[in-house]
């Protein structure tokens, strides 16, 4: 006869909380819980919501037991009474779990809406627990909304769910929401160590903290995972045999890989990424345990040193590394690496992609964003303003020719002593001058002189020949010209409308007569106002005017002289205005 074999229990139910006093990581829950039992404020519905795994369905067995646990309502029931026992078995016939995922019709509503006309049979009150509430189909939400708002007094609702945006709003509306929070890493890994011990396991702290960041702030996540490990790691759990079993990469393979391809040991990064994946690591884990290397790097040069927010003990940190790199490059190589994770499932070869990316992290120290540049080029600016940056010219080589024998050596390479013997007789090697044989000396630099009105003619033919043919004609309609001390030259023009055309086209004036001159110039142009003419003015009418003042009235005939001269005038400017039109015309059409 076969021995009798004790019933194994996993760790997630065998360390559920019974008690209100060990919900971890759920305060806020816990004391609004526990004053609304004190001071017998129930509610007729509750909705639960929050992560997996962090006690909701636990905190709704927890208060179906404070209100029907037979000793009286209590914050903290006994649990040994019937009523407690079979709540915590789940066979409680007043305590009745509902799946909503499988129960979403509107029929599987009606037929708990028949239930509530019955009242329980041996408890206080007749409670409904719904898990995955979200699941429930929109007639059968409908369904629902005039039971939990006015249900029979002894009937409480007790909704859970792990997305809320997905609960109707007028759902939500009739019920005390309680939001879960995820759990620290610190209280998942002292539950941890409780169940390891419990279990007579050695746990090594590492591989501690490795199951609680997995687990990612989920209890019940953490304790399936350390059910796992201790299958696998006999008495004593450790990091090493983690990564053995699971196949996984680890923190510091992931840093010496990074580091042989970012200091330039590409063959060497490649060949540790191939034993890697020989030990049956898969791409998606190398790329994931990259991508919380550079994080966890990340959150190190911001200055954070807390170990459960980096995903990784300090000391196992590449501080070089980190040293090494801006927080821009940090960022590029997190999403990097957060890409080719989110497109490895439409990759040819997970492995080529990996390899790429790696042997492309040798650049990654010359790397610089938009802003950075911009920032750069900023400060320089404003060195060079201030003069704390100077900016010298790189001094050009000079060929010192020392005949056909020898060859051409540059100055700088000359030694004192070569360039002494090198040099003719009495010359001091300071004062050592290119020797340039058989060719002819520069001729000097031609002196500046200035401008002529006859010079105005040749300008005008280079403006038209530069298909210019407005400012040649423009600048033909200078007057004079006049040079104070300083080299300003002053144009005077005796036509407004000229005057105002060449102020619009001073700059290329400016360039036109510089190239001619062959230095640079300046120029202003002047404006010549005519004077009248008072001498067909008889002198016994400028004694009148002195006299009486006013003006002197012209004759009919002067007048129509006048006139004449006036009409003459007009015509003239607008056909000299027709002509600066049609030089415009030209010049747009040449262009």
């Amino acid at each position: 006869m076969e021995p009798q074999r004790s019933t194994y229990e996993v760790t997630a139910t065998r360390k559920r909380p019974q008690d209100f006093d060990r919900l971890v990581g759920q305060d806020f829950v816990v004391s609004t819980l526990e004053n609304a039992i004190k001071e017998n404020r129930i509610a007729h519905a509750y909705l639960f919501s929050g992560p997996r795994g962090v006690g909701k369905t636990s905190s709704a067995r927890l208060l179906a037991k404070s209100l029907n646990c037979q000793q009286g309502m209590s914050a903290h029931p006994c649990g040994v009474c019937d009523s407690c026992r079979e709540i915590a078995k789940g066979s409680s016939v007043d305590v009745i779990e509902i799946d909503g995922a499988s129960n979403t019709s509107v029929n599987d509503i009606r037929a708990i809406k028949e239930e509530i006309m019955f009242p329980p049979q041996s408890s206080r009150y007749k409670i409904y627990i719904i898990d995955e509430v979200h699941m429930l189909s929109t007639s059968a939400f409908n369904a629902l909304l005039k039971t939990i708002e006015e249900p029979p007094e002894y009937i409480i609702f007790i909704f859970a769910t792990t997305e809320l945006q997905k609960v109707p709003l007028t759902i939500r509306s009739r019920c005390q929401q309680f939001r879960f929070k995820l759990i620290s890493q610190d209280l998942i890994m002292e539950c941890l160590r409780s169940a390891s011990d419990d279990i007579g396991i050695k746990a090594d702290e590492d591989a501690l903290f490795w199951i609680a960041k997995e687990a990612t702030g989920s209890m019940r996540d953490a304790y399936t995972l350390f059910d796992q490990v201790a299958a696998f790691s006999g008495d004593h759990i450790t990091l090493a045999k983690i990564r053995e079993k699971l196949a996984i990469a680890g923190f510091s393979a992931i840093a010496g890989i990074v580091g042989d391809a970012i200091e330039g040991r590409q063959a060497d990064a490649i060949a540790r990424l191939g034993e890697l994946f020989s030990q049956g690591v898969s791409a998606e884990g190398i790329v994931k345990d990259t991508a919380d290397f550079f994080h966890a790097l990340l959150l190190y040069k911001e200055g954070i040193r807390k170990p459960e927010i980096l995903g990784s003990a300090l000391e196992d940190i590449p501080v070089h590394i980190a040293e090494m790199l801006t927080r821009e490059q940090l960022e590029a190589a997190l999403k990097a690496f957060l890409t080719l994770y989110r497109e490895l499932r439409f990759s040819l070869s997970p492995r080529f992609e990996i390899e790429l990316l790696f042997s492309r992290l040798g650049s990654l120290p010359y790397l610089s964003t938009p802003d950075v540049l911009v920032k750069k080029l900023e400060a320089l600016k404003e060195g060079i303003a201030d003069g704390s940056i100077v900016i010298k010219k790189a001094a050009s080589k000079v060929i010192v020719e020392q005949g056909p024998a020898s060859p051409a050596v540059p100055a700088a390479d000359v030694t004192p002593q070569a360039a002494a013997i090198s040099q003719p007789e009495g010359m001091a090697a300071q004062e050592a001058q290119p020797i340039t044989a058989g060719k002819p000396e520069p001729a000097p630099a031609p002196t500046a002189r200035p401008l002529r009105k006859e010079d105005l003619k040749d300008i005008s033919a280079a403006l038209t020949s530069a298909k210019k043919a407005v400012l040649a004609k423009l600048i033909m309609d200078i007057e004079s010209i006049e040079e104070d001390e300083s080299g300003t030259l002053f144009l005077s023009l005796s036509k407004a409308l000229s005057f105002n055309s060449l102020k619009l086209q001073q700059k290329d004036a400016e360039k036109a007569i510089a190239s001619y001159l062959g230095h640079p110039v300046q120029i202003r142009f002047r404006l010549i106002e005519e004077k009248k003419e008072e001498e067909d003015i008889p002198d016994g009418m400028k004694k009148l005017r002195s006299i009486f003042g006013g003006t002197v009235a012209k004759t009919s005939a002067a007048a129509a002289a006048a006139a004449e001269t006036e009409e003459e005038t007009a015509e003239e400017e607008e056909g000299y205005a027709q002509s600066i039109q049609s030089g415009y015309d030209e010049n747009e059409d040449d262009e």
